[in-house]
């Protein structure tokens, strides 16, 4: 029998973050000594009180339906995270809580995009954003940034992009997979871009709380009422409190974009998990001091990586100022031909150093890898070591 798949569905490519992590994984089970440098997630268990917060939602029975855009006391905690965090002034009505930050962009687009609206994405980019504009039937237009301006969109780039089709600009900052933070100053030239063209950005700020060697993290719809009401805000809990596997993501809006953002989640997947809302809450409003504490772990192995990249002939990075990635500039290795572009360059690498990396080009990046360092110092200067010893031979 010949299938017929929609064409917005059948357009989407595969993950090779997922699939080259996987791969990894396959060989550890093997028994093989694997480095992974793919992983997207903290290497943390999630924070004691937060795991005894579900424990507890299990026992006393918060194991039914919520209402679909999540239970009112976690609504109300995202407020008022938003106030104080961010400066930004939200009803519970404004904010829908969805199955991970994933699921949040997700559903953000496909209330916004109409068939043919363009979505404008500095590239490099998360490799999920373009996939789920096709899926909502939106066109992804591509900015490219470079190193050079700290991968970061400019005004004039953004103002050249757009179209009498453009709809939405998405951001992410800190950014998947550069690290690149943008400053309150550059965040204000694209907002008056936005304002003036009267777009929509969706701003994925999942990782605000990780941001190292004096950055510090600006949300766009805090810089003046005009770009807060075109601000569609997605965050969540998995990176800042290790809680990847829990799934609970929020998104804070105009509340003529949330009120059919929670009647299209009531329709395609009801409420996120109970008991993860439970947990998610504990994490919001419970003791912060486990986020300062990851958060240290994770610069001193950013240094350590910068430090042990740089000791590597052929290869640079930016200093990443978030998340926890590194954009490792690989050109030079493949210019004399270890590999014929980051893709080769990543498969060779775990065949035979077993080190697992990210290829640049799904990122919209050829001739970059990211490499993660939610990952132990002796993992990093293992890999490192491993990458310099094959680098060095070819």
């Amino acid at each position: 029998m010949q299938y017929k798949i929609a064409e917005r569905v059948a357009g989407i490519s595969d993950s090779v973050t997922i699939a080259l992590s996987a791969k990894g994984k396959a060989m550890a089970a093997a028994g093989e000594d694997v480095v992974n440098f793919g992983a997207g997630e903290p290497d943390f268990n999630t924070p004691e009180p937060v795991r005894a917060a579900a424990k507890r939602a299990m026992d006393d029975g918060q194991t039914r339906y919520t209402p679909a855009a999540g239970t009112p006391a976690l609504r109300k905690a995202i407020c008022e995270k938003f106030k104080t965090d961010n400066g930004l002034d939200y009803a519970p009505e404004q904010v829908v809580v969805s199955n991970g930050a994933k699921h949040s962009l997700y559903h953000a687009l496909q209330t916004v995009c109409s068939p043919g609206d363009e979505v404008i994405i500095p590239a490099p980019y998360w490799v999920t954003y373009p996939e789920q504009v096709r899926a909502a039937s939106g066109v992804p237009v591509i900015v490219p940034t470079s190193v050079e301006q700290n991968f970061k969109m400019t005004r004039q780039q953004l103002a050249d992009a757009i179209t009498d089709k453009t709809r939405v600009v998405m951001l992410n900052s800190p950014s998947n997979p550069t690290g690149a933070v943008y400053t309150r100053a550059e965040l204000a030239e694209l907002a008056d871009v936005i304002v003036e063209r009267d777009l929509l950005v969706i701003t994925d700020e999942i990782y605000e709380k990780l941001v190292f060697g004096g950055a510090e993290h600006h949300s766009i719809a805090a810089l003046g009422p005009e770009i807060f009401e075109r601000s569609i805000v997605v965050n969540g809990v998995s990176k800042t409190y290790a809680m990847t596997g829990w799934r609970v993501g929020y998104t804070a809006g105009p509340a003529a974009i949330l009120k059919p953002f929670a009647r299209l989640q009531s329709h395609a997947s009801s409420n996120p998990c109970s008991v993860s809302q439970a947990a998610a809450l504990e994490a919001i409003t419970g003791d912060q001091s486990v986020v300062a504490t990851m958060r240290a772990a994770f610069d001193k192995r950013r240094q350590l990586l910068m430090e042990r990249v740089a000791a590597i002939p052929g290869l640079s990075m930016p200093e990443p100022l978030g998340a926890f990635y590194a954009f490792v500039n690989v050109s030079e290795p493949i210019s004399r031909g270890f590999a014929q572009d980051s893709v080769e360059f990543c498969n060779r690498c775990l065949e035979e150093t077993k080190v697992v990396m990210i290829p640049g080009s799904p990122f919209g990046a050829e001739g970059y890898v990211r490499i993660s360092y939610a990952t132990s110092a002796e993992n990093i200067s293992e890999g490192l070591d491993r990458l310099k010893r094959v680098l060095a031979l070819a």
